[in-house]
């Protein structure tokens, strides 16, 4: 079966940026060196970059997660196009389609099954889904935003005066326009293409699955370090309409904290999170899953089964009466019904509730782990 026929912009691209790169960094660095400005500017563009693809495409177009100023979406607007990710319409279109297809050969854009090389970057070199490139119709949402569409209309040029006129400014700056046009031309476009492009590739294929796996995405922090927080991908992809990926306090996820920021200081609203209990739920479920799956290597699998399922069962339940009370204590508390004495006697009770519940948990992972 013959291949689609080249995207030839993008080979071109995509290509030469990372041979200049190859080429001209450690060139530049060994017969003139990087100035310290240039550096600073340099990763200070890499993370404006990044962070309008994670916090901007991502998490608030794609996947409205949360609700943005209009100042807010234009500094996105703008860095998506920094970024040079195609705009901020046509990439959530591509990215919707992906959430709904997954790992869906035919239908997923950036299908992980069809190895690292087509999910990285492959699938955005030959015109696979040329009869659908421009169908936004899973964006009529976007489309009555006033920003996506002006990005849209306006796209080659603002990546035009973005990329030439941040890198020459920064040059005019520092007096050294070679390693400028180097560093926060070529190399920051290269660093930002790739490091995006992992969360589609790399973040499917290594890490672990502590939530689900119905499909091929995977939790890796290593991975979270060099995409703003989007390696918790296996979190995403069973509770993608929540505005954090790391839901840990240590989770490195600056997407997360810059998200939170801008809704303390009124730039941002409606931050969506998943209920904790929906979350603890999805992990018990996947430890009850595995060890079904190590018990049907033994004998006395079914009488195993049953136990482990009863005991979750009662885990469960246990579970959603520890959250509804926790949600009961604090509408209470936040509306004033019930008195100090009575708040007491329920924080004791969800202290009681809660130890219960964690020395039950134990027992029955201890109990799963040895299935």
């Amino acid at each position: 079966m013959a291949k689609p026929p080249l995207i030839w912009t993008n080979v071109i691209i995509f290509t030469s940026t990372l041979l200049a790169t190859l080429v001209l960094v450690p060139w530049y660095q060994l017969t003139i060196g990087f100035d310290m400005f240039v550096i600073t500017a340099a990763i200070i563009s890499l993370f404006y970059c990044g962070l309008s693809i994670t916090a901007g495409y991502h998490r608030l177009w794609s996947h409205k997660t949360y609700n943005a100023h209009w100042s807010v979406r234009l500094f996105f607007a703008i860095g998506g196009a920094f970024a040079m990710q195609n705009s901020a319409l046509h990439w959530s279109s591509d990215h919707r389609v992906h959430h709904k297809f997954v790992d869906d050969n035919d239908k997923d854009p950036y299908s992980a099954k069809k190895g690292f090389w087509f999910s990285h970057i492959g699938w955005m070199l030959r015109h696979y889904h040329a009869d659908t490139y421009n169908d936004y119709s899973n964006c009529r949402d976007l489309q009555k935003d006033p920003i996506v569409m002006w990005q849209h209309k306006h796209y080659l040029a603002l990546t035009i005066l973005t990329n030439v006129g941040f890198a020459v400014a920064v040059g005019l700056a520092s007096g050294h326009m070679m390693g400028s046009l180097i560093a926060v031309g070529v190399t920051r476009l290269v660093l930002s293409h790739h490091f995006t492009f992992f969360i589609n590739s790399w973040a499917h294929m290594w890490g672990s699955q502590p939530y689900t796996d119905k499909n091929t995405a995977k939790d890796n922090a290593l991975l979270a370090l060099f995409t703003h927080g989007e390696g918790y991908h296996n979190f995403h992809h069973i509770f993608e309409m929540d505005y954090r990926n790391g839901i840990k306090w240590y989770h490195y996820d600056p997407t997360k904290w810059l998200i939170k920021i801008l809704s303390m200081v009124g730039l941002a609203s409606n931050l969506r999170k998943t209920p904790q209990v929906k979350i603890e739920q999805a992990k018990l479920a996947m430890v009850l899953k595995r060890s079904h799956q190590r018990l049907d290597l033994r004998h006395d699998a079914e009488e195993m089964k049953l136990k482990l399922q009863a005991e979750y069962e009662q885990l469960v339940v246990k579970l959603n009466a520890f959250y509804s009370l926790k949600k009961k204590l604090f509408e209470d508390k936040k509306r004033k019904l019930v008195k100090e004495y009575d708040l007491k006697q329920l924080r004791e009770q969800l202290n009681d509730l809660q130890e219960s519940f964690e020395l039950q948990r134990q027992a029955w992972l201890k109990l799963a782990s040895h299935a």
